[in-house]
């Protein structure tokens, strides 16, 4: 998988963030409106890692995120192998 390349791309990266906070926020009941404080955020993301119902919904997001579906399994096409930059 080609995740230096991906990382470089800024639609990857707040995918990869949506794919940790929604299902948190969803299972707290909570909107993103409702983090006003960088220690709500961070007490959220610890309650959300001592719960393996939400740590499950969590990985499934971002395996969805990683996942490319026109591959077999987790890994990228062989032309996406060889970028050096997001096309």
């Amino acid at each position: 998988m080609n995740l230096k390349v991906r990382f470089k791309n800024p639609v990857f990266i707040a995918q990869i963030i949506l794919a940790v906070l929604t299902p948190v926020l969803a299972y707290a009941g909570l909107t993103a409106q409702d983090l006003t404080t960088w220690s709500a955020l961070g007490d959220l993301l610890m309650s959300a890692i001592s719960n393996p119902y939400v740590l499950s919904l969590v990985v499934v997001s971002v395996w969805n995120a990683l996942n490319d579906p026109t591959t077999k399994g987790l890994k990228d096409s062989g032309q996406a192998l060889t970028y050096r930059d997001p096309k």
